[in-house]
């Protein structure tokens, strides 16, 4: 084991094609994680784990994230209720992003009140904003007590 808490990284052939996890963390400790909606596969967020929650995600079957904003672990839905149930997590191949595809519990992942935080699509050459959905599934508001 590593310090982290996982697989030492090897050569570049034992990385890509190896049995063993070895995550690489950028220099802040922290590597994207995409969690995709695992029945529609679309996007729901992009956050950020560190080791240890990623270990927490890997031992609780739900998403735990670190946020960069608070500077602390964040399981999703601890206040919301709005729980991401891990089914199947993926790694690229040089083991430095990972997917979660995940059950979402609740009315969305995103704190703006929508389903996912990827609700706007961009069109066009000009980069205008168009959105994917309408209206909000819940009042963020009333969640999180905040306006």
């Amino acid at each position: 084991m590593s310090e982290n808490g996982f697989a030492p990284r090897g050569d570049k052939k034992e990385i890509e094609e190896g049995g063993l996890f070895a995550p690489k963390f950028d220099a802040d400790g922290l590597m994207p994680a995409m969690a995709i909606d695992a029945t529609t596969r679309e996007p729901l967020m992009l956050a950020y784990m560190n080791a240890e929650s990623l270990r927490l995600t890997l031992e609780k079957g739900e998403a735990v994230y670190w946020s960069r904003s608070r500077k602390e672990i964040w399981h999703k839905g601890a206040t919301s209720g709005h729980v991401q149930k891990v089914r199947e997590i993926r790694t690229d191949c040089d083991q430095d992003a990972i997917v979660l595809f995940v059950d979402q519990l609740g009315e969305g992942a995103c704190h703006t009140g929508r389903s996912g935080c990827f609700y706007r699509k961009i069109e066009g050459p000009e980069g205008r904003l168009g959105f994917t959905e309408e209206g909000l599934r819940f009042d963020p508001g009333s969640v999180y007590g905040k306006s």
